[in-house]
């Protein structure tokens, strides 16, 4: 059976990811661009380990067919031929499905509502909230492919998040919005302050895009970790390749993503394959 890592880059929009110079992402196949089907981290991420992928937009079909269509893609990412949408139920959990066929199961995740904590991590052997927003070089340094154990790693990456790695301090900090806080016990918001900015001010257009080139520049470097990853995957490595959602930056007034109704809060890169021969390092 094939190893299968699945990366998220959080909030990474499809445009800004287009814009990137990529030369490692594209190794596993063409970018298209999907539909994430919620417009934030925590229920776009349940939908994926329920086995569901980002979608595309058909017209002219029930969206049942879609959804068998989508559970049976999984025999080709694990190397079966016989897993239907019958397989899933009653627990509709992707990570069940995988353990009952042998996987070793490793989540790693860089949104704290993403915590270990949360019925997220149902089902992992292995799963936890990393010390570190940005961190996917340290998720890379210890994934371990084993000959005898396929292994399935679900990737959650804090880079394309705000503040898209950004050092620069004159910007608003956003309570709640960086994604970086760890206690989230001691996360106080006051009667009055929810969804203020600190700085009391929003963001200037030059602002935003300052901060959709920083999400730009985060997606090339993720791609150039995952450079790293591609070196010590066995050719049996099926990657699939996307974020959670979008964001916004200044269109229509919007900043971010969530409470928001916009097509760019939707619109997210898909790849999905395994690396073309001839690119993956000789062991």
């Amino acid at each position: 059976m094939n190893h299968i890592v699945w990366i998220i880059m959080d909030s990474c929009r499809f445009d800004a990811f287009a814009a990137a110079k990529i030369k490692n992402f594209n190794k596993v196949g063409e970018v298209e661009k999907r539909y994430s089907y919620a417009s934030w981290t925590s229920p776009s991420h349940y939908t994926f380990l329920m086995g569901m992928i980002p979608h595309k937009s058909p017209s002219g079909v029930f969206a049942s067919q879609v959804y068998r269509e989508e559970f049976k893609l999984w025999n080709e990412r694990i190397g079966v031929d016989n897993l239907s949408f019958k397989d899933f139920v009653p627990e509709l959990n992707l990570v069940k499905r995988l353990r009952d066929q042998g996987y070793k199961t490793i989540g790693r995740v860089s949104l704290p509502v993403l915590n270990q904590n949360t019925t997220m991590s149902a089902y992992f052997h292995d799963y936890k909230l990393m010390d570190d927003h940005n961190d996917f070089s340290g998720m890379v340094e210890n994934i371990e492919f084993r000959k005898n154990e396929p292994s399935f790693y679900f990737l959650n990456l804090g880079e394309t998040h705000y503040p898209y790695m950004l050092k620069d301090e004159n910007l608003p900090h956003i309570s709640g919005v960086h994604g970086v806080f760890k206690h989230l016990d001691d996360f106080i918001i006051h009667e009055g302050d929810e969804g203020k900015f600190d700085a009391g001010i929003f963001f200037t257009h030059p602002e935003m895009q300052r901060l959709k080139k920083q999400q730009i520049e985060a997606t090339e470097y993720c791609d150039s970790v995952f450079g790293e990853l591609i070196k010590k995957s066995p050719a049996n490595t099926h990657f699939i390749i996307t974020a959670d959602h979008g964001e916004l930056f200044g269109e229509e007034g919007y900043f971010g993503h969530g409470p928001i109704m916009h097509e760019k809060v939707f619109e997210i890169p898909f790849i999905e394959g395994k690396v073309k021969k001839g690119f993956l390092k000789k062991s």
